[in-house]
Parts: C-alpha cells; structure tokens; sequence
C-alpha cells in the first residue's frame, strides 16, 4: 500500500497531465486509433512503473497469435496485474475489470483509454451483456485480458478456483484461448515498502478453438487452469 501512495504522490503532475489527456481523446475520438489509445495507456503505466520502482520481465511474447482476437486468462494476484501485462504486451489489448476496483487510481484510466469492459457482479444482465460484447468484439479481431479467477485475497504465486463462466466469452467468440502466468504481481502493492521488486509475465502455448469446442465451460477452466499451475511448478524448481 505505501508504494501505491508514493507512486500517486510523486506522479501528481504526469497524473493531471494524463487527465487533461485522456479528456481530449474522448472528445476527439476520431482522431486516435486503438493503437494511439493503447500506447498512450502504455506511456502512462510505463511512467507509473518507473516512479514505482517496479520491473517486469515478460516471456513468450513469440506464442502470442499474429492475426486475429484472442482473449488472455491470467492468474490473479493483485492490483499491478493488469499493468504488467499490457507493460510486456506490445500488441492493442483492453480489459475486463471488476466495476468497484475500475475507479481505483490508474485503473480508471487505463479502463478509458482502451475501451474497457466494467462487469457489475450485482447486475446480471449487464454481465450478460458485457460477455457479449466481449464476444463480438473478439470476433473483429480485438483482445482481452480477463481473469477468471475473479479475485485475489493475498494469495500470491497460489492459485485459487477459476469461474467457468469466465470461459463464455471464449466460446462464443471461438477464439483462441492464451493462459499467462504471472509471478510475484502481488509483491508491487501488496507489500509494504519502496525497495525495487520484480515481476514476471509468461505467456503459454495459445488453445486453439478447435481443442475446446466441444468441452464445457468448467472444463476449459480446469485446462486454463493446469496449464497455469504446471508451468508456476516449473518455476519454482
């Protein structure tokens, strides 16, 4: 938490700037592309990381899909998740992100910028109708980072259940599936202190449709899943 605090506290001049910025892109959206938009959100994160003294090393960006939508499945581990991987992620990639923890600081922002999905726990129609955005939009080619386990709860590098219901987008979308694992993102705001720390992103093997079209959604979770915890166990040898 007190990294957090002294991040927003030394970055308040680039976090006013950001603001302004981000109220002129959406007056003019015609003027920025998903791209701009992206490497505006990636500009920001990059500074915030900096003035964090966070690092994040990022592997098997060579598996990720060339062409097409795919959405990626991490693990969840805490509030640094999300920017660490768009930090490593060099491609246009938005978000779904949980509505209460949308405004945090940063959060809010990035959200904005890439035209991210809010999901309402309380609301199920408006999840419904999130799940089929996402759809829709993965379809066209665009990409998404979703959690299926949900939340996190100081669980670190240990996994805990992952929702099947996360998996509908996929299968509506038909798209491929990228497991990413994350390793030490808890450590950045979760832990008290201003020392440097760093994280990992490991991006897996992409599942294609076609190796889960016919399973249930609790079973892709239990595949999404696996795949996760072996290479985390892999990690630790």
């Amino acid at each position: 938490m007190l990294r957090l605090v002294w991040v927003i506290g030394i970055s308040l001049p680039f976090i006013i700037y950001y603001f302004f910025r981000l109220v002129y892109v959406e007056q003019h959206p015609e003027k920025f592309t998903e791209e701009s938009r992206y490497a505006i959100a990636r500009n920001m994160i990059n500074q915030a990381m900096r003035n964090a003294f966070i690092h994040t090393k990022g592997y098997g960006m060579e598996k990720l899909p060339s062409e097409g939508g795919y959405i990626l499945y991490p693990n969840h581990q805490g509030k640094y998740d999300v920017l660490g991987i768009i930090h490593v992620h060099d491609s246009p990639c938005s978000i779904v992100i949980d509505e209460k923890r949308s405004h945090l600081p940063l959060a809010n922002e990035v959200t904005r910028l890439l035209k991210g999905v809010r999901l309402n726990r309380d609301d199920m129609k408006a999840q419904v109708d999130g799940i089929m955005r996402i759809a829709d939009e993965v379809k066209q080619g665009r990409r998404y980072i979703l959690f299926a386990e949900g939340g996190y709860t100081f669980n670190e590098n240990h996994l805990q259940e992952f929702h099947a219901g996360a998996f509908k987008c996929a299968l509506k979308a038909g798209c491929p599936i990228v497991p990413v694992v994350l390793v030490d993102s808890y450590v950045p705001f979760g832990r008290n202190g201003l020392q440097p720390v760093f994280t990992q992103v490991h991006f897996l093997d992409p599942i294609p449709y076609e190796a889960y079209k016919g399973c249930r959604t609790s079973e892709i979770a239990s595949m999404v899943k696996q795949r996760i915890q072996e290479k985390l166990d892999e990690l630790k040898k």
